[in-house]
């Protein structure tokens, strides 16, 4: 029943690879002059290669009939080909690598940017080792196919079919008993084909859960120390080594005995065409050079053969992993249409909104209007929908009922969208530092922003007096995540990121968890004293800032109220 149900799956996804061959076409245009040089030398190797074997069979019979004079002008031209020959493989190679290096960040580079402009709800679904291995792995091996295992496949047929008309001209019969070994390459390809396309998935479904584990890992390596896991993620990553070291034997397995097998069927016509031409010199009706000539065809002629079954696997790769990378770029995408509200006076309303991430209901036709120039507290205990919140404000999904539009005092507005991003400044939860200078990750909120400017955005943040005391002040380099400042810090700058926007709409979630009271009521006065003045959510437990507030929101039954 295994059996049965794996081929009626493949059956179903037979029309996979011509979708996937007409993506990476797609993908190729940009790159067809490069291509067709590296053709073009590669076409030339080969036809010099066959060459050779004509030049060799005309070397042995000068040399077996003494013409000495002949022989050394025979000789040279031997040598000027296989300096030739080798010419053309080395320039090749090098074409060969620079058209993969390019192709393979064309694509990554188009991936990488799908990614960024996904929606969030539905590429957060993906852990994002996962995503680094469709970003490298399957992305080079989209990128070999393309500068290697094509072109190569075209060199092979054309040096199939040179070879066997050479070798005919000479004699027919044993061309044709050297084809014979087709049959069992197609065989074998087509076996490989169907098997190996889902071994590589599973090779790099494995890759990814190896990668994700290290990258958490990593990343949160504190926790690891506090709670003494270093042994349990030693196992741990050593487990997922072996169930991908079980896959790629098992791969690799498939394709041995697959080479095995057409490895005895080309021994075989090698045996068979070093007996014929025995028989041949023993009649009498050719020479050794011609005898020479038939070995050296017979393996010009199978050789290919061989080589282009063993292809097939680095083509279902190339395929496998060009399905991964077109999973991706099949998520909905989000997009910018240049819609805008005067940035001045900002509010946002929340009409009738209905959400859950799953069957599940966050909110159920919840409404509530935040009216220019307030602050508003949003309270509540963990999980009740305070992010949820403000994701949606900030259109990081669609999937919602319901309306949430910005508006201004001019009676313009703007749906929740990306567009509205652009009057929003916003401090997500936890450390979202960067690993670079305090300057940098501050003018990612506004790039063209002076340095009196950040430095404007760091008092408002109270963040200057900390940033003055450090030795290189705001270029200060600090490390993934904020390592070199403290958490409190560090969520300081990230306020001073949001502020050096200068958005009319502000959005701090848990923004002020990891300061003191002291230095919390400095930020929120700091704020309250910008000009001009930004509408602002903040989301928080402590009930100590609500008298900063001019309002307080409470969600309830999966409504959104005034707190009573």
């Amino acid at each position: 029943m295994g059996k049965l149900k794996k081929i009626k799956h493949y059956w179903n996804k037979r029309d996979d690879a011509g979708r996937y061959f007409l993506w990476i076409l797609s993908y190729t245009k940009p790159f067809v002059p490069q291509l067709a040089i590296l053709m073009i030398f590669d076409l030339a190797a080969t036809f010099l290669s066959v060459g050779m074997a004509v030049i060799g069979k005309q070397l042995i019979d000068s040399a077996t009939n003494g013409n000495v004079s002949e022989l050394w002008s025979i000789l040279a031209l031997y040598v000027l080909v296989i300096v030739g020959s080798q010419g053309l493989y080395i320039i090749s190679g090098l074409l060969s690598v620079v058209v993969y290096e390019k192709f393979g960040f064309g694509i990554r580079k188009k991936v990488y940017r799908r990614i960024l402009d996904t929606c969030w709800l539905d590429i957060s679904k993906y852990h994002t080792g996962d995503l680094m291995t469709r970003l490298t792995s399957d992305v080079s091996a989209v990128a070999d196919g393309i500068s290697n295992t094509i072109p190569t496949i075209l060199r092979l047929i054309v040096e199939l079919l040179v070879t066997f008309f050479t070798l005919a001209y000479y004699d027919l019969k044993l061309a044709l008993f050297a084809l014979l070994v087709a049959p069992i390459a197609m065989l074998a390809s087509l076996w490989l084909g169907k098997k190996l396309k889902y071994l590589q998935v599973k090779v790099q479904q494995t890759e990814s859960k190896y990668r994700s584990f290290m990258q958490e890992s990593l990343a949160n390596i504190l926790i690891e120390k506090s709670f003494c896991l270093e042994d349990y993620s030693e196992e741990r990553l050593t487990a997922l080594r072996d169930e991908r070291i079980y896959w790629v034997l098992k791969k690799n397995r498939t394709n041995m005995l697959a080479s095995a097998a057409m490895g005895f069927s080309f021994q075989l016509g090698y045996i068979v065409a070093f007996a014929w031409g025995a028989i041949c010199i023993a009649n009498r009706t050719i020479t050794y050079g011609t005898m020479t000539l038939f070995l050296q065809l017979v393996n010009r002629i199978q050789s290919p053969i061989v080589n282009l079954a063993q292809l097939v696997p680095k083509l279902i790769s190339m395929f496998a992993s060009a399905g991964r990378i077109i999973e991706i770029q099949a998520l909905p995408k989000e997009e910018y249409k240049g819609n805008s509200i005067t940035a001045k006076n900002v509010g946002v309303k929340v009409t009738s909104v209905s959400f859950g991430y799953g069957d599940e209901l966050v909110f159920d036709d919840a409404n509530i209007d935040f009216k220019p120039g307030e602050f508003t507290a949003i309270v509540g205990k963990s999980g009740i929908g305070k992010t949820t919140l403000v994701r949606l404000i900030m259109a990081f999904t669609s999937k919602m009922e319901g309306n949430i539009s910005f508006y201004n005092d001019l009676g313009e507005e703007l749906l929740a969208s990306p567009d509205a991003r652009r009057i929003i400044a916003y401090v997500p939860q936890g450390n979202t530092l960067f690993s670079g200078t305090i300057k940098e990750n501050v003018l990612m909120g506004n790039k063209n922003a002076t340095d009196e400017e950040v430095l404007e955005a760091l008092r408002g943040a109270a963040a200057l007096d900390f940033v003055n005391e450090l030795p290189m002040g705001i270029d200060t380099v600090i490390g993934e995540k904020g390592v070199g400042i403290s958490e409190g810090q560090a969520q300081r700058i990230a306020i001073a990121r949001a502020l050096v926007k200068r958005a009319p709409f502000l959005i701090l979630d848990e923004a002020t968890s990891s300061l003191d009271e002291i230095t919390e009521i400095n930020v929120l006065n700091g704020i309250r004293k910008w000009t001009p003045a930004p509408t602002c959510i903040l989301i928080t437990h402590r009930k100590s800032v609500l008298e900063y507030c001019d309002r307080e929101i409470q969600i309830v039954n999966k409504k959104l109220r005034e707190a009573i």
